[in-house]
């Protein structure tokens, strides 16, 4: 198993529903072995966590941490004039043939559509989509996520020839490497959503990369939802919480960006 592998099993099970169902068959293993307290204190714990993190106010104030750096990179960056505009991985899920013949948009897809946007506005000449399949290279039958953002693009009118297709990269490190290896030190415009701007900024950075960057996805501000769905526990808001705690942890403490500067 490799270090990537790893590394997302882990933020999956740090994390609701994963870190309850670890809560609960702890929960199991602990009473069992006679220690009811300290059973019912690591279930409480997870039980805590779920519903905490299930709350709009906090998952508010996790995914707001991001963005508002997200929103300090990207303020007054320039619409043109770049040599690429390089859209990340994460907009589009590849198809999966025979179970899937097309590929389906994710909730990143802003990213793609944005890319179009740049694109036919003149601020550059083409469009590199970055993003391969896990699944493809164990070699499986799935299309890669840039051939997936590729025909996206076509089907919102840009060019066949206007656009590069990066295939390989797993990772946003991979994403930075493989496209620095492509630009070859021209300027780019990065689209990735507002949440994961900061730490694609740092890595580009890392790399070595001249860049701006361009956010999407932005959440929506207060006065533009409901009570309930500022208030009110859901499934919504446990994801956004996720999300943004597996971003926030990366940024913090994930090292393996550190290659790209070698």
């Amino acid at each position: 198993m490799n270090t990537f592998i790893l590394l997302k099993i882990l933020a999956t099970l740090m994390v609701p529903p994963a870190s309850l169902a670890v809560g609960v068959v702890l929960w199991l293993a602990i009473r069992l072995m006679g220690w009811r307290r300290l059973a019912a204190t690591v279930l409480g714990l997870s039980i805590f966590q779920t519903l905490v993190l299930s709350f709009p106010p906090v998952s508010g104030m996790l995914v707001g941490l991001l963005e508002s750096k997200a929103r300090a990179l990207t303020a007054g960056n320039p619409s043109c004039c770049y040599e690429a505009i390089v859209v990340l991985g994460g907009g589009i899920a590849p198809a999966s043939p025979p179970h899937t013949t097309e590929p389906e948009l994710t909730e990143g897809s802003d990213r793609i559509w944005q890319a179009a946007r740049l694109y036919r506005a003149g601020a550059a000449p083409k469009i590199i989509v970055s993003g391969g399949s896990f699944i493809e290279q164990q070699g499986g039958p799935a299309t890669t996520e840039a051939e997936a953002m590729r025909r996206f693009l076509l089907d919102l009118g840009v060019p066949n020839e206007a656009i590069v297709s990066e295939g390989k990269a797993l990772n946003t490190i991979e994403n930075i490497a493989n496209v620095r290896d492509i630009v070859k030190g021209g300027r780019v415009a990065i689209i990735t959503s507002a949440y994961h701007v900061p730490r694609a900024a740092k890595l580009a950075s890392k790399g070595g990369l001249d860049f701006a960057m361009f956010g999407v996805d932005w959440s929506p501000p207060d006065a533009a939802m409901p009570w309930w769905d500022r208030w009110l526990p859901s499934v919504a808001a446990l994801n956004f919480s996720n999300r943004a705690l597996r971003e926030l942890v990366a940024l913090s403490f994930d090292r393996r960006g550190e290659r790209l500067a070698q």
